[in-house]
């Protein structure tokens, strides 16, 4: 077993400091800002444990291409949505994807600047908040400026939670990478939790 978890350790070490791991980090970063599931805060968390403890990759420059790519997937959506039906999931059959639309629709309106950044940070709520900006017309310039800061404070969040838990678990770089996503996931449901506190339930929604 022991030797199993080495070498998976120092496989993913290997592609850690490959070239192309900060590309499927930008490459996620920028997909996962319409499709959740998609782990590009796992990913980034996770080399951010192996460049704790091996100096590679380079926190700075994997927090950066997170950051990229987080806004221009945040923007791209918002430009899909602008020009497409995609703005029809705001009516969607699903309760909870439509209480999101409904909470990031009038908090957009309300305090947008907070909605946009805390958006980032909850897979459902980061495709609602896009997808109502675009669609209703939110300013692109002020959209911009505020995805901006949303995806470098998210990519920071990711980078430092990574490379605490990869300090904090130094023997076994694999399982710190691992209890970083943990923290992660659960701060993450604690957001989601306090967001839909405070989303209205809609009209005959369960």
């Amino acid at each position: 077993m022991g030797e199993a978890l080495e070498a998976v350790n120092s496989f993913i070490a290997a592609s850690a400091a490959a070239p192309w791991a900060l590309g499927a980090v930008f490459l996620l970063a920028i997909l996962d800002a319409v499709l959740p599931p998609l782990p590009s805060e796992g990913l980034v968390i996770t080399l951010a444990a192996f460049g704790a403890a091996t100096a590679s990759p380079n926190l700075i420059l994997l927090g950066a291409v997170a950051t990229v790519g987080a806004w221009v997937g945040d923007n791209l959506t918002y430009t899909v949505a602008r020009h497409s039906p995609l703005r029809r999931l705001r009516d969607t059959e699903r309760a909870r994807l439509r209480r999101a639309f409904h909470f990031a629709s009038r908090e957009l309106h309300q305090r947008s600047a907070v909605i946009i950044v805390v958006g980032r940070y909850i897979p459902v709520g980061r495709v609602a908040v896009n997808v109502t900006a675009g669609a209703g017309r939110f300013a692109r310039p002020r959209f911009m400026a505020l995805t901006a800061l949303a995806a470098a404070s998210w990519a920071a969040y990711a980078v430092t939670i990574g490379a605490l838990a990869g300090a904090w678990v130094e023997e076994n770089t694999l399982l710190g990478a691992v209890a970083g996503i943990a923290v992660a996931v659960l701060l993450g449901v604690a957001v989601d939790q306090l967001v839909r506190r405070l989303t209205p339930a809609t009209p005959g929604a369960p």
